[in-house]
Formats: C-alpha cells, structure tokens, sequence
C-alpha cells in the first residue's frame, strides 16, 4: 500500500539509517554527495542517499534530524533524467503515490505559499548526485530493488491491459532511460486512459459489426426463399 514520502531521522551512532533487519531489509548502496529536490522546492543541500532492499532514504550531511525516506511501494515511476529542459542537472526522477487523488493539484497550489514543507502531496522527487556519471548505476539499483517490491495485481485488473512501452512514455517525459516495469497503465476498454473517444470508437465497431452480420443473414434468406 502506498504511503507517500515521510520524514526519516533514525540514525546510527555513525550517521547511517537504521534498517528494518528483523524483517529482512538489507542496504545495497550508498551514494555520497548527492541533492535531493521535492516537487518545485529549492533543492536541499547536498546529502548521502541509502538504498535498502525496500526503501530509499535521504539523510543531510548538515543537519543530523533531516531526512527523508520512501518506500519503493510508493514509488510508480524512476528513470534517468538528462534533458535540461526537464531540469538544470541529470537527476533520477521518480513518481510518488501518495494515496491521495488531489496530492498533484494541493502540492502545485500550496508549495509556493506554505513554509511548512507538506509531504503528503509530494509526488515527485529527483535525486542530483554530484557525479552525474553515477546515474545509470543507481538506476539499476533502483531497478533491482523495486523488482524485490513487486505491488500486488487484482485478477480483475490484470485482464484487457493497456501496455505503454517505455520508450514511448520516457520520450513524452523528456526522459533518457525509464524502468519498463513502473510504466504500465492498466485500464478496461470503456475506460481507456480517459479517452472517452476511444472507447466510443469501440463500441461504435462493436455495433457495426453485429449490424453486418444481421444484414448478411437477412441476404441469405431472401436468396433461399427465392430458390423454393
């Protein structure tokens, strides 16, 4: 289940987060020098990014009660970013549920007017490591340990799918290289993405259809009631 971004201070006595070990989790890297930018804020002053087999965590090299952390439950979307336009520097972008459907449009309104930094409506986050030659090998981290957190699928979710290539969707991103396991959309014909117009051109062939096959039936009738 989704829970968003939150706030992280559980440190060691030598500054690393303190993992979950009884239930598993294990660290599996540890990148130094790296900034961390929620949403539209500024970014924040350069710190050390940890990533567990279920979790990425931020903490300051500043400030020893400042970090944050995210499940990779949470996390809908990661990919290399090195368009300019998309940001000043190559990042890992990402995409955060929160659980909440207005989190976009709260965070869009409220992040330039409120002080008090709100991560419940933060759904996105990208992570500046100072080497930008570091980044293909944090996404592959990132990939690996997101394919340990796999999100449960419903049976009734899983038919009639509507799969979006990841190329196609990092090109309308603006992204260099995305995860094809965090870009799927999957929606039932009816419903497809939105697209009212679609689904109307579906179900307009489906009655075409039937209407063809009345019409033959009724052409064969004739014929054979011709021949008696």
């Amino acid at each position: 289940m989704a829970t968003g971004l939150r706030f992280f201070t559980e440190r060691s006595d030598a500054g690393e987060p303190l993992l979950d070990a009884d239930n598993g989790e294990e660290l599996m890297h540890v990148q130094p020098a790296v900034a961390i930018v929620l949403a539209s804020h500024p970014p924040e002053s350069p710190g050390t990014l940890y990533i567990s087999t279920k979790q990425v965590i931020w903490l300051s090299d500043t400030e020893r009660t400042k970090g944050y952390a995210v499940d990779f439950y949470s996390v809908s979307l990661h990919a290399v970013s090195r368009d300019p336009e998309a940001y000043t520097s190559p990042c890992i972008y990402t995409q955060i549920d929160t659980g909440d459907e207005d989190a976009d449009e709260s965070e869009s309104s409220d992040s330039e007017s409120n002080e008090t930094l709100d991560l419940s409506k933060i759904t996105e986050m990208r992570l500046v490591p100072s080497d930008p030659n570091q980044l293909d090998a944090l996404f592959e981290v990132f990939s690996e340990c997101a394919e340990l957190n796999p999100e449960p699928v419903e049976e009734e979710e899983e038919e009639h799918n509507w799969v979006f290539s990841a190329d196609q969707t990092g090109l309308e991103m603006g992204l260099d290289e995305v995860d094809p396991e965090w870009v799927s959309s999957q929606t039932t014909i009816g419903h497809v993405n939105g697209n009212s117009d679609l689904a109307h051109s579906v179900l307009e062939l489906q009655i075409n259809d039937q209407r063809f096959e009345d019409a033959d039936e009724m052409e064969s009738n004739n014929r054979n009631g011709g021949r008696q």
